[in-house]
């Protein structure tokens, strides 16, 4: 397709593994990316989507579950 290139190809352009692309481009996130049946056809000038991905390793989410059940644990521990 004129205009497009295969996920390969921007893998390339971008540095980026073949699989993190098709992960972009099934949440939406690169812009005018099209699938025809299981290919990926993303447009030549479309730009490298921002890595949103969390790498602190911090879940702010599960964090204060956590802290709960250690202290049960600990409780639970101190009884025996």
């Amino acid at each position: 397709m004129v205009g497009y290139m295969k996920i390969s190809e921007a893998a390339k352009i971008w540095g980026i593994g073949d699989r993190r692309i098709n992960t972009l481009c099934s949440e939406g996130r690169i812009e005018g990316a099209v699938k025809f049946g299981n290919t990926w056809a993303i447009p030549k000038n479309a730009e490298k989507p921002k890595d949103e991905r969390i790498k602190t390793g911090k879940y702010i989410k599960n964090k204060s579950e956590w802290q709960i059940m250690s202290m049960w644990s600990v409780i639970i521990k101190d009884r025996k």
